[in-house]
């Protein structure tokens, strides 16, 4: 059984199967609505219904509140449809995106690498390629874990925009039983599903501006997978990359990005440390992302895209900085790692677009 969907402003009318959420159904359909979490908990996708029911599933009170509920709003991660709808969605057309409908793929593990002591690479060989856009994330099903987990591809499609390998960069998250069955358990030759791609983390070339990409953590798959198609493509516009790590065992493809500088001068390439020891030999600056960025870059950060990609407490300190140097909203893009312990805190009080 099946109803129908429009989503206005598009006019766009799609089949919602029984128990499937409004926003898996607009997805499979190349239709973004904003998002984040994907759990009910953050309300990034809050909706209009419009006309029709819907069952508002498991949607956190606090995301959406009882009034809103009787004002008629949903969340669309997490409602499904009782009879055909229209909702009213903030749907922004953006000339960079392509429309790439979600799909799902079965992937065998050919290769795992440890890349720091708390991170993985994980490389997957597809069923059939998966078209996407550098940036851009998948989600993976782990056997016998509800629910499924986003990772960002770290590689990037080839000239076409499609690839059949992607590499998956993995950080174990303390008490997390995703992450620690794919550290523990997980052994090439296996089959591991996934879906994708998501997200609306990309560079928006149309705009031939400096670019400076900001990361932390594992955060920094996304970027590499950018960075990689701009210089490959050709891109000549200046790019920075400032990425950010506890100490150095964390620190990971250090050398690529430092080979990557020496071969494209239009490419620099920072490194920071936050807590390595001081008796240590680095002699690379020291801080946090944010900090360090401000330093190198003279505190002025006009006339840029920037490109944010990590943990939320980073993704903040960086957008404070970056307006406070003249870089504002419409210039700034982010992607947040976020677990069920930092979901309800996925929106910024400076920043509204996730």
């Amino acid at each position: 059984m099946s109803y129908q969907l429009t989503i206005e402003p598009l006019g766009a009318t799609i089949d919602v199967e029984e128990g499937q959420t409004l926003l898996d159904a607009a997805l499979r359909q190349g239709i973004y609505i904003p998002h984040a979490c994907g759990h009910g908990l953050c309300g990034t996708c809050k909706v209009d219904v419009a006309e029709g029911d819907v069952d508002h599933g498991n949607a956190n009170p606090f995301a959406l509140m009882d009034f809103e509920r009787d004002e008629g709003k949903t969340l669309a991660c997490c409602a499904t449809l009782e009879s055909d709808a229209v909702i009213e969605a903030d749907v922004d057309e953006d000339p960079d995106a392509r429309i790439i409908p979600v799909r799902d793929f079965a992937g065998t593990v050919t290769r795992i690498e440890t890349l720091t002591p708390t991170i993985k690479a994980i490389h997957l060989k597809l069923d059939t390629p998966i078209e996407y856009q550098a940036g851009q994330y998948v989600q993976v099903h782990i056997p016998g874990i509800e629910g499924t987990r986003a990772f960002s591809i770290a590689n990037p499609p080839d000239a076409s925009g499609k690839a059949t390998e992607i590499e998956l960069n993995v950080r174990r998250i303390p008490g997390g039983t995703g992450t620690a069955w794919l550290h523990e358990s997980l052994e090439e030759g296996q089959q591991l599903d996934i879906s994708g791609p998501y997200g609306r983390f990309f560079v928006r070339r149309s705009a031939a501006m400096p670019m400076l990409f900001m990361a932390g953590g594992s955060g920094l798959s996304s970027p590499r997978s950018m960075i990689l198609e701009l210089l490959e493509s050709g891109c000549d516009h200046r790019i920075t990359l400032v990425y950010g790590q506890r100490n150095r065992a964390e620190l990971y493809y250090d050398q690529e990005f430092r080979d990557l500088a020496q071969r494209y001068p239009n490419f620099e390439y920072v490194a920071a440390l936050s807590d390595e020891p001081t008796d240590s030999d680095w002699a690379g600056p020291r801080g946090f992302v944010h900090d360090v960025a401000q330093q190198h870059l003279g505190g002025d950060f006009s006339g840029r895209k920037a490109y944010l990609c990590g943990p939320p407490p980073m993704i903040e300190a960086c957008i404070g900085t970056l307006m406070q140097g003249r870089l504002f909203e419409r210039d700034i893009y982010t992607e947040k790692f976020l677990s069920a312990a930092d979901a309800n805190n996925v929106r910024s009080a400076l920043f509204k677009r996730i």
